[in-house]
Parts: structure tokens; sequence; C-alpha cells
């Protein structure tokens, strides 16, 4: 049996090649990321320029950053009953160490807890293309609201609230919008689009069902120019504050086990009655 002999391809280009990346350039005493060196960005730039740079790869203007940092600052946490931030208090509590509860609680910001925003920018940018592609207003809303429900079921993603009547953080994020649509930062369609979802769903429930944080920060995002799955990617790194707050505050309170509720109160059982083996 003969083999065939090939000559190895230049492994060091092919590595090169395998791991090739725009976003960052390090070699011995030297790192450059989007072509800066780091220590120009260092103290110059904040934390939301940061993720501006490393996501879209120039660095954003000032109200652009501000207006991302708001969203990010809006979307912290939201109390121990938020699953994500219940899990990183149980993991803990479970002995997992603080980055264990952090990626615990993170891998739950799934479509369902945690995956609105992304959904609401989806829900956005189909109809911002139905008014592209010819559609009044009016119209395109209500097809893409009808559609959406059609695939996805009746919640509609980034409007009303399980706990609160109105979001408290809607109002002040929407001014926020308002006001960089005024200077010329944004051009405001996608901010138009989530009032018109809003107006419909009042006309056809005959009563309020106003904008949330994640249709509120959905708008931020399709405003600025962020892909829908970026949306997401973004709010975890808003809420992993709160998951390090939270775990960390857990940690203190030195409880084991921490379950999913007091021990004391009892669930409900469902089950068969109490039955027995038939003896033989």
């Amino acid at each position: 049996m003969s083999t065939t002999n090939t000559t190895p391809p230049n492994l060091a280009a092919l590595c090169a090649d395998y791991w090739s990346t725009s976003i960052t350039d390090i070699h011995p005493g030297s790192i450059k990321v989007r072509g800066y060196p780091i220590q120009e960005l260092i103290g110059n730039v904040s934390f939301p320029q940061m993720i501006w740079l490393m996501l879209r790869g120039e660095l954003p203007g000032d109200e652009e950053a501000t207006l991302l940092e708001a969203a990010l600052v809006a979307s912290v946490d939201h109390g121990p009953h938020a699953p994500s931030i219940a899990i990183s208090r149980m993991a803990t509590s479970c002995g997992l160490p603080i980055n264990g509860a952090m990626a615990s609680a993170l891998n739950a910001l799934d479509d369902v807890h945690g995956g609105a925003g992304q959904q609401a920018v989806e829900l956005y940018a189909d109809i911002a293309a139905r008014i592209v592609a010819g559609s009044p207003f009016d119209a395109a809303v209500e097809a893409g609201v009808d559609e959406f429900i059609a695939a996805h079921g009746k919640y509609l993603p980034g409007f009303g609230h399980r706990f609160h009547p109105v979001d408290p953080r809607a109002g002040r994020l929407l001014a926020l919008v308002d006001a960089r649509v005024a200077s010329g930062t944004i051009k405001g369609r996608y901010a138009a689009i989530a009032r018109g979802i809003e107006a419909l769903l009042k006309k056809r429930k005959d009563r309020p069902v106003p904008m949330n944080i994640d249709g509120v920060t959905a708008v931020i995002y399709a405003e600025l120019g962020f892909a829908p799955e970026l949306a997401r990617g973004v709010f975890c790194l808003s809420r992993a504050v709160g998951i390090l707050a939270h775990a960390w505050e857990q940690r203190g309170r030195g409880e084991r086990n921490k379950g999913p509720m007091p021990r004391q109160i009892p669930y409900a059982y469902t089950g068969a009655p109490e039955r027995h083996l038939e003896q033989s």
C-alpha cells in the first residue's frame, strides 16, 4: 500500500489566516484595537465608546455614545425576581464562584428572558422594510405586527409589562431619543414605528399597552445601527452588571443552597396520591 506525500503548507501562514481578525493587533509591547494604540484609548474613551469601537470598527460621536450609555444604564437590573438575577443568587449560594454564578445567569438570557430586545429590533426592521417598499405607514405597522403574531404568538416583544403599568425607564429613554432626533444624531424612524405599534395596540385592546424597557432600548439600538442580534448581546453586557452585584451581595450572606422560594412556603403537588407496591 502506497501513500502520497504532499508538501505541508506554510504552517505559520496557515495559523495566521486561521485566526485572522480585524479587531485587535497584538505584538510584544504593542496592543492596537481597531488600529488605535490601547494607551491612547485608556483614559480618553468611555466604556460605551469602547463597546462601539469593538463592535462597529469606528468610534461613535458623543451623542451616539451617550445614548448607548443610557440604554446600558437603564437595563442593568430588575431586582431579584428577574430569573437571571435569581439564578445568580442561587448559584452563589450553591458554592459557585462569581464567574460561575455570572455564567449561569447569563445563559438564562435566551429568547424568553432576555431576547425581547432583539425580537423588537427585528419587528421594527421588518416594518421599516415594508415602508421602504412603498406600504403606507399604518398599513406597514399593522401588517408587521400581524405577521409577527402569526409566527410567534400573541406576545409582542417590547410592549406592556407584567409588573409595571408604565415602565419608569421608558419615558426617560424616549425623551433622550427625541432629543437626539431633534439634534440630527439619529433619524427617528424606528421611534416612529415603535409609537405606531403602541397606537395600534391601544386601538385594538381599547387600553394603553405602553413600550417597556426592551421596546425603547430596541429603538435606540435600531436607531444607532446595531444588528438585532447585537441588541441582545449589548443587553447581556448591561445586565451582567446587575448579575454581578446580586451575586456579590449574596456571597456576603453566607446562605447555603438557596432555592427558588423560602423552604417554609410549600409548593403544590399535583401527582398521584400515596400508593404502595403490591406484595407478592
